[in-house]
């Protein structure tokens, strides 16, 4: 018989007004994968929370152009991208982007920060909607850069993957912002 050590006594910190609903321990491969995207969604706009607009639009870590805004200005358009262009085959336009101006999400800045968080909001809505009204995580939709179809299992797993890493990059930017810290 081997011995269970200890739990540990210090966690790390969380955040002051953090509400965020915590993904079920056990549970379906849809309802935990679509349940841990939304805890990072939500994890993500903790961070941005309680920032003056302007402090949002800031590059607090230099010489890399991301802030704030620009981040959730990207995340908005890997929603569009991956769920309603990519995998639902929706015809309409991709957001802060342009072949001539591929950076728009993080260089160009301009317009309300607010209205950046409001679409960012109702991209994720539509993808929730489309994901509850797929038949199953086997659907696919189309690659645009090879033709090749992709699993909404796939994009889940990669929209996860797509908003830890960015989520690492909030926690540096709201660091130097602020010195907020937490999970």
């Amino acid at each position: 018989m081997t011995d269970t050590p200890p739990a540990p006594k210090h966690y790390a910190p969380r955040w002051d007004s953090d509400a965020r609903p915590t993904p079920p321990s056990v549970g379906g491969e849809r309802e935990t994968l679509s349940a841990v995207l939304d805890w990072h969604r939500a994890t993500f706009e903790l961070k941005c929370a309680g920032l003056p607009p302007e402090r949002l639009s800031e590059r607090a870590v230099p010489p890399s152009s991301m802030s704030l805004h620009g981040i959730v200005r990207h995340l908005a358009g890997v929603e569009r991208w991956w769920f309603r262009i990519q995998f639902a085959g929706e015809d309409v336009p991709m957001l802060y982007y342009s072949d001539d101006d591929p950076d728009q999400d993080f260089d160009t800045l301009d317009g309300d920060v607010g209205e950046a968080f409001a679409v960012w909001r109702a991209e994720c809505e539509r993808s929730r909607q489309i994901t509850a009204a797929a038949a199953s995580l086997e659907e696919t939709g189309i690659r645009k850069s090879t033709g090749e179809p992709i699993s909404l299992r796939r994009i889940l797993v990669d929209l996860i993957a797509e908003y830890a890493r960015h989520i690492g990059h909030a926690d540096l930017l709201r660091e130097c912002l602020d010195g907020s810290t937490g999970v």
